[in-house]
């Protein structure tokens, strides 16, 4: 018997955990180029040939499925047969991407460009930027991402062939990632602290916070989990702590203290919970934080490397990637108990549909 056969035999024999919605996981297996696809029915795919998928980003929009790689391959998938629609090559090293109405915006380590896309992923435009890219995001046809190596943001109108019609120059060094919470687009520096643009005025704003001095094992990620009714919880650089703001005014409003160096902040839907993984000798925890009163609830050792997490859609379950173990467990939210579910190789991001 093959390893995926077995895998598959091992998937179709375990108990779907049921929620309030159906719902289908798609799970990166990251050294196999591959996604695993689980759904309620007990069945399981494997979507392969996508790529490096070192650091992979998977997004929904409508019924397709978009995945970015780290070699640069871009690839459209049917979510109604896990069939890819089309692979093409955007890049040499891809870190993100974005839909924003009829285009898709890609944000490229090498080459060092930016390459916009229409939903055939046909090439309509390319931006040299003589830098990495980053924290690509998207908000009424304006595309907004952070230059890595050059210190500022940049912002293009869809609506005007994509004209570059803002530079701002940060003041922080090295932004490293970016995330959007209404018209406010948030971007973290490395070196510490926070900027915030917004998209009424265009206005920018920074807020200069010491980074911490641990040693960084993995760069925390803002993406677009640490929000909850206009509060941002923001993962700290060399620093265990969660670093919390109001996002109308900017006002620190404070910290969480944490058992290591955080990585990924994701909210359940309900708006109730705060989880937390790690990256360096603590990486194998989850951290929960109840939102109500901004404190932690639980630390659970959840497994071998956690590389990903994210709750149900009715917030009943957290899933969690065990990279080293190859398996994808549950963490009931009311019971806290942790389970195995199923057996993946190398999972790392965790994406329901």
């Amino acid at each position: 018997m093959s390893y995926l056969t077995a895998i598959i035999s091992t998937i179709c024999c375990l108990l779907w955990v049921s929620t309030s919605e159906a719902e289908k996981i798609y799970v990166v297996e990251r050294e196999r180029g591959a996604l695993a696809v689980i759904d309620e029915q007990k069945k399981s795919y494997e979507i392969a040939g996508l790529g490096n998928l070192n650091h992979a980003t998977l997004k929904f929009y409508g019924k397709f499925a978009y995945v970015i790689s780290r070699d640069g391959y871009f690839s459209k998938i049917d979510t109604t047969t896990d069939t890819v629609v089309k692979k093409v090559a955007v890049g040499e090293s891809g870190i993100g991407f974005v839909s924003c109405g009829n285009f898709i915006g890609v944000a490229n380590y090498d080459p060092r460009d930016v390459v916009f896309l229409d939903l055939n992923l046909e090439v309509v435009k390319k931006f040299d930027t003589e830098s990495r890219n980053v924290g690509i995001k998207c908000a009424d046809n304006y595309f907004m991402y952070a230059l890595m190596d050059r210190d500022e943001i940049w912002i293009h109108n869809a609506d005007k062939n994509f004209e570059k019609i803002k530079t701002i120059k940060t003041t922080g060094n090295l932004p490293f990632d970016a995330l959007l919470s209404d018209d406010t687009y948030m971007v973290g520096f490395f070196k510490g602290g926070t900027g915030a643009l917004s998209l009424k005025d265009f206005q920018y704003n920074e807020y200069i916070i010491k980074a911490g001095t641990e040693v960084v094992y993995k760069i925390p990620h803002f993406g677009t989990w640490g929000i909850h009714h206009r509060k941002a919880y923001i993962p700290a650089v060399g620093d265990k702590k969660l670093m919390l703001y109001d996002i109308n005014n900017f006002q620190h409003l404070g910290f969480i203290e944490l058992i290591g160096l955080p990585v990924f902040v994701v909210v359940s839907p309900d708006g109730k919970y705060i989880a937390v993984n790690y990256s360096g000798d603590m990486d194998n925890y989850i951290t929960i934080i109840e939102l109500a009163g901004q404190k932690v609830i639980k630390n659970i050792e959840a497994g071998r490397r956690i590389m990903h997490m994210r709750f149900s859609k009715n917030s009943s379950t957290l899933y969690v990637s065990s990279y080293f173990e190859n398996m994808i467990k549950s963490i009931d939210m009311k019971s806290m108990e942790l389970k195995p579910l199923y057996e993946v190789p190398s999972p790392s991001g965790i994406f329901i549909y």
